[in-house]
């Protein structure tokens, strides 16, 4: 005590509910901190990612310069496609293609193949060259029916890069190019006669094998394994059947008409006693006829000396005639004759006394256009 009688002590202050309320004002601040701090992560995070999406992605402006290659495969989606341009530096980034994509209706229908474009082009640029297809980079050759297989080689030949001996050191070796197994290595008549697309990375081999792949697709579609048998004969001895009927055969109407001809002389173990396996022999061109020479080759394609059928196929059907192989015509038939070469009309005759008036209307016809 004091001398004025005033306690002049310190003043005793609980401590609990002291330190309970400072210790509840920080923790409010330090969640207030936090709170902020969060805010302004999430704050920056969404600035960032709103500024990207607002943000075109990365391109050229312009057409782009030199010249590269680019295949669209079949099943590429857009993104797919951006992927490949990004690799030959055609787009500077793959999402500024897709974002062109996805604003052009008409980049659904970008077709399947090669486009010689341009590298750094603008995505806009790029995806205009792609949906135009008359931007791909076309190369076709056809290849008619009744065609020999040297014959096909030529025609490549003067239709590809590529030059005839490149073409026939792969016939040597059939087994690359995928011959059915009854073809017994030999591709005549296997070397399907179609209109063909010759890609920039096109082989001789690769054109060959798509020329079978296009045979067995449609042997597949047309069942010829099975229909074969119900005639009573193999695929091969069908096809080789095909190649005489594409041969022989100048009107549709005629080639089943043509094929029952042949079975029935088979069947009757008549020899075929056809021109146009002569003509395989020998290679002629443009000859209607053969001389008695020529008849008497010991070949094994002479269907005048020998009966049954010849080996292989003698020339490349196509769809018709293979069809007529498979669904000959009813009739007793045993002879036919082409008596008009200018029309095509040919005339059937079941007897040989009625198969001679025929022939004797072909040779007026030789007599007068001098064939």
């Amino acid at each position: 005590m004091s001398d004025l009688g005033l306690d002049l002590r310190p003043e005793r202050r609980q401590p609990g509910p002291v330190r309970r309320r400072a210790f509840g004002c920080l923790a409010v601040l330090i969640a207030l901190a936090v709170l902020l701090g969060g805010g302004y992560v999430v704050y920056s995070y969404g600035l960032t990612a709103l500024k990207e999406r607002l943000s075109p992605p990365p391109d050229y402006t312009g057409t782009g310069t030199g010249r590269v290659l680019v295949e669209v495969r079949r099943g590429d989606t857009a993104s797919d496609i951006a992927s490949t341009l990004l690799a030959k530096h055609v787009v500077r980034s793959a999402d500024a293609f897709t974002h062109a994509a996805r604003e052009n209706p008409r980049a659904v229908g970008i077709q399947t193949g090669f486009y010689e474009m341009r590298r750094h082009m603008s995505a806009r640029s790029a995806l205009g060259v792609l949906i135009d297809s008359r931007n791909r980079v076309r190369h076709v050759v056809t290849v008619p029916e009744g065609l020999r297989v040297d014959q096909i080689v030529t025609l490549l030949a003067a239709r590809t890069r590529f030059g005839a001996p490149a073409f026939e050191r792969e016939l040597r070796r059939p087994d690359r190019i995928g011959l059915p197994s009854y073809a017994r290595g030999n591709p005549e008549g296997y070397l399907f006669p179609a209109t063909y697309e010759v890609t920039p990375g096109a082989t001789p081999r690769s054109i060959l094998a798509q020329m079978v792949a296009r045979y067995r697709t449609e042997a597949d579609d047309l069942h010829l394994g099975r229909r074969a048998a119900a005639l009573g004969y193999s695929p091969h001895d069908v096809m080789t059947v095909a190649s005489i009927v594409q041969a022989e055969g100048r009107r549709r109407s005629d080639l089943p008409k043509i094929a029952r001809v042949i079975y029935n002389r088979l069947q009757r173990g008549k020899p075929l006693q056809l021109d146009t396996t002569i003509v395989y022999i020998f290679k002629t061109k443009g000859e209607l006829t053969t001389s008695a020479e020529q008849r008497a080759s010991g070949s094994p394609y002479n269907t005048y000396r020998h009966t049954g059928l010849p080996p292989t196929p003698i020339s490349a059907p196509g769809t018709a005639a293979i069809e007529a192989a498979l669904r000959p015509a009813d009739g007793s038939w045993l002879y036919f004759v082409t008596t008009n070469p200018s029309t095509g009309a040919t005339s059937f005759a079941t007897t040989y006394r009625q198969h001679l008036k025929n022939v004797e209307r072909f040779r007026a016809y030789c007599r007068s256009h001098r064939c």
